[in-house]
């Protein structure tokens, strides 16, 4: 298991890069958003450098509010457009996997939407599967976050992973949903998210221990399911102790899980 930390897109990248490299991190989960990391005029070049240099690893991520499933023509082919210039920028610094985030539009009733969301993502597969990255789907709060839910997507796309998201099954939920989705879909596990939260509909981020998520359980789900890859600590804190504790917390509970 190799432990990871995300870049916060409002600060500057090589900066943290150098940061996490020099803390012991094992990989940067790059999220490519404005104004610290945009996609349109981020250096790879740099990127590269900075990365090998700490040899870190990297993973894609992709702003969330991208409008893949919207019923408005030219909004989702400017998503698209985003995401196959994200697409080469991973491409370019090394990343195997980039995740999406599937928001369904309001405005249009969950079967239309679906049907957009997939043609959306079968696209983005097709293209980045050409480049040599993988895109994996992130399960998110409310529309795709159970087995069936996310099963409306992973079942029309056998090359699409899935990206789990452990602070997300807490969410908008009676139950804690990773079992259920490591039961039904462990095999396209290619990627995980932790952090914790307090239930209900805030998405908190909070460092781990802090909130009711029982990661104990959640890890002992993971390692059950014979998921060995990169859990990313999507720690948002302004003091940087904590995602260093949440490191701390991750490791023991993963070796004794």
């Amino acid at each position: 298991m190799l432990i990871g930390a995300m870049n916060d897109p409002a600060r500057d990248l090589l900066e943290q890069i150098h940061w996490f490299g020099n803390s012991g991190f094992e990989f940067l989960d790059l999220t490519l958003e404005p104004p610290g990391a945009p996609s349109w005029s981020l250096d790879t070049h740099l990127v590269r450098e900075a990365l090998a240099q700490h040899k870190l690893q990297v993973v894609g991520h992709t702003a969330p509010y991208l409008p893949l499933a919207s019923p408005i023509y030219e909004l989702r082919r400017a998503a698209l457009s985003e995401l196959r210039r994200c697409v080469q920028v991973f491409q370019s610094v090394g990343a195997r996997w980039m995740n999406v985030h599937p928001i369904l539009t309001p405005a249009r009733g969950r079967g239309p939407a679906i049907a957009k969301m997939v043609e959306s993502l079968r696209e983005i597969v097709d293209f980045a599967g050409n480049c040599a990255v993988g895109v994996m789907v992130e399960n998110s709060p409310g529309d795709f976050n159970n087995a069936q839910q996310l099963a409306e997507l992973l079942g029309p796309l056998p090359d699409l992973g899935l990206h789990l998201d452990v602070g997300h099954t807490n969410l908008m939920t009676p139950a804690d949903t990773t079992p259920e989705i490591l039961d039904a879909h462990a095999p396209r596990v290619k990627h995980v998210h932790c952090h914790d939260n307090l239930g209900g509909s805030f998405d908190l981020h909070l460092p781990l221990g802090v909130g009711s998520i029982d990661l104990r359980q959640t890890l002992r789900a993971l390692k059950s399911s014979r998921y060995d890859g990169t859990i990313t600590l999507e720690v948002f804190a302004g003091d940087r102790a904590y995602l260093l504790y949440s490191r701390e917390v991750l490791r023991r509970l993963w070796d004794s899980a």
